[in-house]
């Protein structure tokens, strides 16, 4: 699976629990770490920690995909899933905004997830 493509499922992973403000980055000509970002929301410590399973769950279950590294799932303020290529960070709303993760990859072109996995304009359009 190309890194885009693992991006943006693991977005629609997030999207599928009600993440808020899911933001896919292209970083890999900024950063030697990893090749994506997902940066995404949750209005309290156990939506963050259900959507960060959402994404764990749907990649291992479908594609048989792990993540290297899990940090923050006991917690539910910051959690980071690495899959090397993808590094997944899903924040309580209040630490978002304190490590503005947006801001410090301000230069990062952005991915546009696909219309279908916005569940909120779903909903308006019912």
């Amino acid at each position: 699976m190309l890194s885009k493509d693992r991006a943006i499922l693991c977005a629609a992973y997030a999207l599928e629990k009600k993440a808020l403000e899911v933001r896919v980055l292209e970083v890999k000509g900024l950063s030697t770490l990893t090749d994506y970002l997902l940066i995404a929301s949750g209005s309290s410590d156990r939506q963050v920690q259900a959507v960060a399973e959402a994404v764990r769950a749907g990649l291992k279950d479908e594609h048989a995909t792990p993540p290297m590294a899990v940090e923050g799932m006991k917690e539910g303020r910051w959690i980071l899933l690495d899959y090397g290529d993808v590094m997944v960070h899903i924040f309580h709303k209040p630490v978002r905004d304190f490590y503005d993760l947006d801001g410090l990859w301000s230069e990062a072109p952005e991915v546009e997830i696909p219309e279908e996995y916005h569940w909120e304009r779903k909903a308006k359009a019912h």
